[in-house]
């Protein structure tokens, strides 16, 4: 990095498939920053040195991706969204401090006040499948949102407890097989597991119990029409898809980094559309 040029990464193991270079890169171009953004491939074991190094590799900031999100959190001085929700994806330096947060949790929001305006207004109960780091966003942003009832449904039913106990009352846990009759008074309805992602089993679910009026979120977004959101569309629900939040975490990162505050736009959407359905 030198005083022209501002320089940022995002850092992973492995990090080839990451979208984020082609999402910043593109912001960069579009408002004419001089800056670079980069992949940066961290081996779990020199992770923390290529941290404590940052500055000197001349970056201004960077992404954290798996399997290094919770790691940072003893690397740098997190804030309290991060260290509530037990993950960083974003540092940057403020005054010689790297500081990290969490902007999965504003992607979050952002992209279904976007797609689909007004969803939280009378929200008594959101549902949520998954009880891991994605699910803890969530959460938090419900939370932040002032969702009376969140229901915490996974497979494992000690993992949903353990957000009971990080979030308070409003998280209550339930079993898998407990699902159908939930959403009978669900207003929303969000899947932060890996099921139904490419490579992974289908997430076997049916949304005939939904209210006509509930959301549906889907946070996977590779496939970009995942089945549930299919599902969704077919039924005529209201649904956000998991690249608008991909899209929509990486607003903040930009502005910290290098100082605009860039746009999520049809033609950012649809420059990523294109590279994840492109021929391998």
């Amino acid at each position: 990095m030198t005083e022209d040029i501002r320089a940022a990464c995002v850092i992973g193991w492995p990090v080839e498939h990451s979208r984020s270079p082609l999402i910043h890169n593109y912001w960069i171009g579009k408002y004419q920053v001089a800056g670079e953004y980069r992949r940066e491939a961290v081996p779990p074991e020199e992770f923390d040195g290529f941290v404590k190094e940052l500055a000197e590799r001349g970056y201004a900031g960077a992404n954290v991706t798996l399997p290094h999100k919770e790691r940072v959190l003893g690397l740098s001085a997190p804030d309290e969204r991060a260290q509530v929700v037990g993950a960083a994806n974003t540092l940057w330096f403020d005054e010689g401090v790297l500081r990290a947060t969490n902007t999965d949790v504003e992607g979050f929001l952002a992209n279904l006040d976007a797609a689909t305006p007004g969803w939280d207004r009378d929200l008594e109960t959101a549902l949520v499948l998954g009880a891991g780091g994605a699910a803890r966003s969530v959460v938090f942003s419900l939370i932040a949102r002032d969702i009376p009832a969140i229901r915490v449904v996974n497979r494992t039913p000690e993992r949903a407890e353990a957000l009971r106990e990080r979030f308070g009352p409003k998280v209550r846990p339930a079993a898998w097989d407990e699902l159908g009759g939930l959403m009978r008074s669900a207003g929303l309805l969000v899947n932060t597991t890996t099921l139904g992602m490419q490579g992974q089993p289908p997430l076997e679910i049916a949304l005939d119990d939904l209210p006509a009026s509930a959301v549906v979120c889907d946070l996977v977004y590779a496939p970009l029409l995942t089945d549930l959101i299919r599902k969704a569309s077919t039924r005529g629900l209201r649904h956000a898809d998991g690249l608008g939040m991909l899209l929509h975490q990486a607003v903040r990162g930009f502005s910290l980094w290098f100082g605009v505050t860039p746009e999520v736009t049809p033609e950012l959407r649809a420059l990523v559309e294109a590279d994840l359905t492109k021929p391998a």
